[in-house]
């Protein structure tokens, strides 16, 4: 019986399907174009309002964002009220955490993480780089620290609003795509 409970177990890791098909390159071309803009326009934002050792508005979760609100448009992970309440709440639990715990950066990442994952749960804001954007605001460096809770605000919050409005526009020049599929 255990024999064929491994067995079982170890048959789940053969996946049901095979992978889908490629995308068409037109789905490609506005996945770059928007992430290019999407990146591009928070990134010159914060060269032009900050110092480089001041506020920050672009943080490393950003770039898992781009995969999702450009290049997977129709995936619930991708929409607004996830991409917009996934990076606040995450960040909230990420500087609470770092606040509880300075001196334990493993436990405090460890908690800032799962805390993260699980308020995204409840407020169906699940956005995978929110787990990211809760870890950073534990391990990220004092200009990161400084901020607080306005690491929610600046960088968290406004730049995931710069994204979605390149996303409602370049994901809808093309009469091939619509986004979002629901705003809550």
């Amino acid at each position: 019986m255990i024999e064929k409970n491994i067995k079982d177990y170890f048959s789940k890791w053969k996946g049901l399907e095979k992978s889908p098909p490629r995308v068409p390159l037109s789905e490609v071309f506005w996945s770059w174009i928007g992430a290019f803009i999407g990146i591009g326009l928070v990134a010159v934002l914060h060269e032009k309002l900050f110092e480089p050792r001041d506020l920050v508005l672009i943080i490393g979760s950003f770039g898992a964002s781009a995969v999702l609100i450009y290049g997977a448009i129709t995936s619930p992970l991708a929409q607004p009220r996830n991409l917009i309440g996934g990076h606040f709440f995450s960040a909230l639990s990420g500087v609470t955490f770092y606040k509880l715990f300075p001196n334990n950066i493993a436990l405090a990442a460890a908690f800032a993480v799962a805390t993260a994952i699980a308020i995204m749960h409840i407020t169906k804001t699940l956005h995978p780089p929110g787990g990211a954007t809760a870890l950073i605001a534990v391990i990220g460096g004092e200009s990161i620290h400084k901020l607080g809770y306005l690491y929610a605000i600046v960088p968290a919050t406004t730049g995931a609003l710069i994204m979605l409005i390149v996303a409602l526009i370049v994901n809808n020049i093309p009469t091939s795509r619509r986004y979002p599929i629901y705003w809550y």
